[in-house]
């Protein structure tokens, strides 16, 4: 898909939780909001394909490059990037932009703290859909006590490594960290024109330690637990089956934390399930918004 199937878009810089964010906006000004979030290593462009059919339906569109991200702020410091930090980021956002509620819909990292928004303001989220993500308290369960998963989280530990991730997937244009992406997902799913606006966000200052921080945080920082696990809001969680870093079996143990939940298995698509099957995707996504 390239930028011309994309419709007018408004980039502003948002101060929210004590930094700014880059935020793309679409849609009409008076649309019900979707908040889009992105994972490792994307950022707003990452939801290109979701952002059309949402501005048709009637949304107002919102997308931000999450802290450490391309244009966004990359505060310094591992514990500038636990959980419940880019959680507040979508609250400031919601509150710079005079906003009660929200749906909101993350991926990867983005499903995170969709997650985590849904147990610690869930007066905030009026729907939420997560992709290829467990509820938190699944994946702490289940990563000690499967060693399959420990291994399909090797990058997790590998990460916690000063500087040298840095140095070898940024290394001869980034070949390392394209090879992370490109092992990982189905054929010719990222193409070199979606690679070089990428690599374009991979090179500013700062960025690519800032998206490591989250992965630093999630073993290093200490974050109180939600005061329940339980998701007491509509709740979709969309999963590809051939996920190589997270287990499917994580999602059916998800859902059953939410009062609310729906679970749709993908079978024909892997981790970056919004890039390879995004009509499917789009078609789950608006059914769930629009559901009264």
């Amino acid at each position: 898909m390239s930028d011309l199937s994309l419709p007018p878009l408004a980039h502003r810089m948002i101060e929210t939780n004590g930094l700014k964010l880059h935020v793309v906006f679409a849609g009409p000004a008076d649309g019900s909001p979707v908040v889009l979030l992105h994972g490792f290593p994307e950022f707003w462009y990452g939801w290109r394909h979701q952002i059309s059919p949402l501005v048709e339906a009637g949304y107002r569109v919102i997308v931000p490059d999450q802290r450490g991200y391309n244009r966004s702020d990359k505060p310094r410091g591992v514990d500038a990037y636990a959980i419940d930090r880019p959680v507040a980021d979508a609250v400031g956002l919601l509150d710079a932009l005079g906003y009660e509620q929200a749906q909101f819909v993350g991926h990867d990292w983005g499903a995170g703290v969709v997650w985590q928004l849904a147990l610690r303001a869930p007066e905030r989220v009026a729907r939420a859909v997560t992709l290829n993500v467990p509820h938190p308290s699944v994946f702490q369960a289940f990563l000690p006590g499967k060693p399959s998963q420990v291994y399909k989280s090797w990058y997790v530990f590998f990460f916690q490594v000063p500087r040298l991730p840095e140095r070898l997937f940024g290394a001869a244009d980034w070949r390392g960290l394209r090879w992370f992406i490109d092992t990982s997902n189905r054929p010719h799913t990222f193409s070199e024109a979606v690679l070089a606006r990428y690599r374009e966000a991979w090179n500013r200052p700062g960025a690519f330690t800032g998206m490591l921080n989250w992965y630093r945080a999630l073993l290093q920082a200490d974050v109180p637990d939600p005061s329940s696990p339980i998701v007491d809001l509509p709740m979709l969680l969309l999963w590809g089956t051939q996920d190589p870093y997270l287990h499917a079996e994580m999602a059916p143990r998800s859902i059953e934390y939410c009062t609310a939940g729906r679970l749709e298995l993908l079978e024909d698509a892997t981790h970056w399930l919004q890039h390879e099957i995004p009509d499917r995707v789009n078609e789950l996504l608006l059914a769930f918004l629009e559901t009264d």
